[in-house]
């Protein structure tokens, strides 16, 4: 896959990350790839130790999730005034830095929110953002998010 892959989870810092990669794919009337990773449920001890499984509140269904994907790539094409020239969605399982560092092997570029939808606002670089800067073999953007004082 040539061209722009981005990363998004929903969060308001990966809707800057989309918002910033369409203008560069239009710029440069190349095709963007919009990926979702659903990573794997958190397995409580119980799993680990005695091989419980996760609960099906936990299940994952791709044509649910491509649908919420293609719905905010949507409403940030119209909030920008248009997108990319071809936009692509792509819903995969499994770790996201893995997942996006091997989605990026043969890309362009792979953009990024500096945070995601994790639970420690006041971080400047989220864990994904770190590990793809690390580890991607293509050029690498991450996208900052606005700063808020406390």
């Amino acid at each position: 896959m040539t061209g722009i892959l981005v990363g998004v989870d929903g969060s308001d810092h990966s809707r800057r990350a989309l918002a910033w990669a369409m203008r560069e794919a239009a710029q440069h009337q190349i095709q963007l790839t919009v990926i979702s990773v659903h990573p794997p449920a958190a397995r409580p001890a119980t799993g680990i130790y005695w091989g419980v499984h996760a609960s099906p509140e936990n299940s994952f269904d791709p044509q649910s999730a491509r649908a919420a994907v293609q719905e905010f790539v949507d409403k940030v094409a119209s909030e920008i005034g248009g997108g990319a020239p071809e936009i692509n969605v792509s819903i995969v399982a499994g770790d996201p830095s893995e997942e996006l560092v091997r989605a990026a092997h043969d890309a362009d570029l792979l953009v990024v929110g500096s945070r995601g939808s994790g639970g420690f606002g006041r971080l400047l670089l989220g864990s994904v953002g770190s590990q793809v800067s690390h580890h991607a073999t293509c050029p690498v953007v991450i996208v900052p998010g606005t700063f808020q004082a406390s």
